[in-house]
């Protein structure tokens, strides 16, 4: 674990994960309501191993420390209430206090899970220095959707959630057309937790799949296309604009 300090000077710590040799960006990964669990590391690691520096705030510390709940009742009851008493303004604080801390690398996503999902989705728009952000089964996000995105938004979301009843994603997408949201069957709430009954192997594959590509896409971007004959035909313009008389055609590339 590290230390780092929100904007308004408190201190908190993460868990920080570093790829082997140049990173290719920065994911900062925002935890459900258990804490800086085994999970939330080993998703971090999960990151860091594909090439990126991957770093997870403990967003609860402002109000206890060193939190890392089961799951089980009793778990998700105290992770609740700590949500509750750290509030949203204090975390979205704290989820930039990571962005700020990776930047250095490169380009920053934000990936969340069930209360981090949500805060993911608020970041996109409330975090500076966001190049794009991944929900995964986020409690709020379907009733949240006036705000038009302003950088790239994916989500995820099981269709047979309980707790995000799937005609609600729905509408949701109707509502935000600008969100590329993808739905799961048979998957349910934290279907991608493999350290519970929920997790479902095929739907957690596929969106991870789905938010490689999307963090390859707007962290890494894409590289140039290489067009046969590319330099040559540049080659060629240059000289022809040399001896072109006024009126001439330009027949195009030459031939290979």
């Amino acid at each position: 674990m590290i230390e780092l300090t929100a904007g308004d000077g408190h201190k908190f710590s993460a868990y920080r994960a570093d790829p082997d040799g140049t990173p290719k960006g920065a994911v900062v990964v925002v935890q459900d309501f258990f804490g800086i669990n085994p999970q939330i590391r080993k998703l971090a690691d999960q990151f860091a191993a594909k090439g990126y520096v991957a770093i997870a705030p403990s967003l609860f510390d402002s109000v206890k420390t060193d939190v890392t709940l089961d799951y089980d009742d009793s778990g998700l009851a105290e992770g609740v209430e700590l949500t509750q008493q750290v509030g949203t303004e204090r975390a979205i604080g704290d989820i930039q206090g990571a962005v700020d801390a990776v930047k250095g690398a490169g380009k920053v996503t934000v990936i969340g899970y069930g209360w981090g999902g949500y805060l993911a989705y608020l970041a996109a728009n409330r975090v500076n220095g966001v190049a794009c952000a991944v929900g995964y089964y986020g409690d709020g996000i379907v009733d949240d959707y006036r705000e038009k995105r302003k950088v790239p938004t994916l989500l995820h979301f099981g269709e047979d959630d309980r707790r995000i009843p799937f005609e609600e994603v729905g509408q949701f997408r109707s509502h935000r057309p600008d969100v590329s949201a993808f739905s799961y069957p048979g998957a349910s709430h934290a279907f991608n937790c493999d350290d519970r009954d929920s997790y479902h192997d095929e739907a957690a594959k596929s969106a991870l799949e789905r938010t490689l590509l999307w963090i390859s896409q707007y962290v890494e971007g894409q590289p140039p296309i290489a067009l046969k004959n590319a330099g040559a035909y540049a080659q060629a313009k240059v000289e022809k604009k040399k001896k072109k008389k006024e009126g001439a055609d330009d027949l195009g590339p030459p031939m290979a």
